[in-house]
């Protein structure tokens, strides 16, 4: 009885303190690329790829075609580490934007290379430094880890070359979509799992991709300042939070907190296996 009259007046104070029409939780429209679909596996097995959640999608971090004032060539990538966005260079003057994470790697190379390879659901191997300077954390991935959804290059992977040989660059997907946008502590440049695979079926191997130093990226993109919620915008732009899905809806499909290894035990999936991907 004494449940009861507790909900009652729980109930009767909520209705007491707004309007007498039923609450209605907002629920964002997710655009159609970022709309759930199935894609084939590494082995042809079907995998199910999870809508973006719209609280995700801000308006730098969408894929849009925007006007573009670099020298590149069309059909050549860029990668802003600094401004975190990736144009796709179109004629015209345009080219598609798209937005990216930036981890600690994605910041230590600049220059021009070549895709020299591309993987659909890739595989990943941290490198024998890794392991040796951290083994209590890379050691168990020593025998490589299967491509899926439990790894954390995402549905595609563009590895990139100069001169022959492997800057150990990587443009990926990434199974932590709320980090998009921002910088984080591991790996190279990741997107939206739907927007590599867009940017996947546009180019072929022997592309060529521009990675912007940060002189670059002032010169082209001007100063940029970062949000309290993590993301970068043009200096001197309203900084204007994004708004949060409501808490009952914020259980995120992606979340995964076991993989398995080659020998089918159980490990932690944390982000830092995400750096320097091989």
């Amino acid at each position: 009885m004494r449940l009861v009259t507790l909900f009652t007046a729980v109930a009767l104070g909520l209705a007491a303190c707004g309007s007498s029409q039923p609450i209605t939780l907002a629920n964002p429209t997710v655009p159609e690329a970022y709309q759930a679909r199935t894609d084939t596996g590494p082995n042809g097995e079907p995998i199910q790829i999870p809508a973006v959640r719209a609280a995700y999608l801000n308006e730098r971090n969408q894929r849009q075609q925007v006007p573009y004032n670099g020298p590149e060539a069309p059909g050549t990538i860029v990668v802003d580490p600094y401004a975190r966005v990736l144009y796709h260079v179109q004629p015209g003057g345009q080219a598609m934007r798209y937005g990216v994470a930036v981890g600690r790697a994605g910041t230590g190379y600049a220059g021009t290379a070549t895709i020299a390879r591309k993987a659909t659901w890739p595989s990943w191997r941290p490198t024998d430094n890794m392991i040796r300077t951290q083994p209590d954390l890379y050691a168990q991935f020593a025998g490589g880890l299967s491509g899926g959804m439990h790894n954390p290059l995402g549905s595609r992977a563009l590895y990139l070359y100069e001169g022959g040989r492997d800057t150990y660059y990587r443009i990926h997907g990434t199974m932590d979509p709320s980090s998009i946008g921002k910088a984080t502590s591991a790996g190279c440049i990741r997107l939206f799992n739907q927007d590599i695979m867009d940017l996947f079926g546009q180019v072929s191997t022997g592309a060529t991709v521009h990675v912007r130093s940060e002189a670059e990226s002032v010169r082209l993109e001007g100063p940029m300042t970062e949000t309290p919620e993590g993301y970068v915008v043009p200096a001197g732009q309203p900084q204007t939070a994004m708004a949060a899905m409501p808490s009952q809806q914020l259980t995120d499909p992606y979340a995964v907190t076991t993989v398995s290894t080659p020998a089918s035990a159980p490990v932690t999936t944390i982000s830092p296996v995400e750096s320097a991907v091989q």
